[in-house]
């Protein structure tokens, strides 16, 4: 089975750098993928992508050197086992707050009679894996749960300690709406910057991953250096859009700064 080469960076101590998707374009996935990337998340909660336009944009990062991911809408067995089917080499799942709710979306992510419920038909699994994808897939696909709620924070190292749960990826909005914070990648509240850099080191206590949404690049590198070995600087519409008032900004001898991201989904 093509090994997983984001669990061998994170074996070896290097940062990945996750890009995300939100536009439903295999095009721009491709191109995305090509960009240097370790992997590229497609994105069915906040992006506008269902599973048929998944489908193709998976089939797209196949050509490319960068590790397909998926992030579900929720905790869906159907969803996850399809996105697995389709070649999607790991799943981040939102609002993971409770150790049970890891058990299961952990069981979904993995084979029987290891403690999973996946039924079997990996279908573009096969193609882009291999043919003894069955034998190895439960070793090589990656589940991360979003780390979104205060019951989360308080369950932290016990979703961390759940068999098949590899390690946590923090959507830093919906974590400072739960704290009655206005949502920021990036939290300008002491509070909740010190929070986010606890979670990173209870992954990194725990030996599991930590990921995290930020608003660009330098945010992005600023996060290895809390901690994290997960960081997306970004989602493909923010670079489009940065990428687009510069040039603009440019041609018109604005000499305006490009604004970073304000999401961080």
């Amino acid at each position: 089975m093509r090994r997983n080469l984001l669990r061998q960076r994170f074996a070896e101590g290097r940062p990945i750098v996750n890009a995300w998707l939100a536009i439903p374009s295999a095009y721009s996935a491709e191109v995305i993928g090509h960009q240097g990337f370790d992997s590229v998340t497609v994105d069915l909660q906040h992006g506008m992508i269902g599973f048929d336009a998944a489908v193709p944009m998976l089939q797209a990062l196949s050509s490319t050197p960068a590790v397909p991911l998926a992030r579900v809408s929720k905790c869906d067995y159907a969803l996850v086992m399809q996105l697995l089917d389709a070649g999607a080499y790991g799943i981040i799942c939102p609002m993971i707050s409770t150790p049970a709710q890891a058990r299961e979306f952990a069981s979904f992510c993995r084979y029987p009679p290891g403690g999973g419920q996946r039924s079997f038909g990996p279908a573009r699994g096969l193609l882009y894996g291999g043919a003894d994808y069955f034998a190895h897939a439960d070793a090589e696909i990656l589940a991360l749960p979003m780390i979104e709620t205060r019951e989360a924070v308080a369950n932290v190292d016990a979703i961390l300690a759940t068999p098949g749960i590899d390690g946590i990826y923090i959507g830093p909005n919906d974590l400072c709406l739960s704290h009655d914070c206005a949502p920021a990648p990036e939290p300008a509240d002491a509070a909740m910057a010190g929070l986010i850099r606890d979670l990173a080191a209870a992954a990194g206590r725990a030996g599991k991953m930590a990921g995290i949404f930020c608003s660009g690049g330098e945010a992005a590198k600023g996060r290895v250096g809390d901690g994290f070995h997960m960081v997306t600087p970004g989602n493909d519409v923010a670079l489009l859009s940065r990428a687009s008032k510069a040039a603009v900004a440019a041609v018109r001898g604005e000499g305006a700064a490009a604004p970073t991201s304000k999401t961080g989904y």
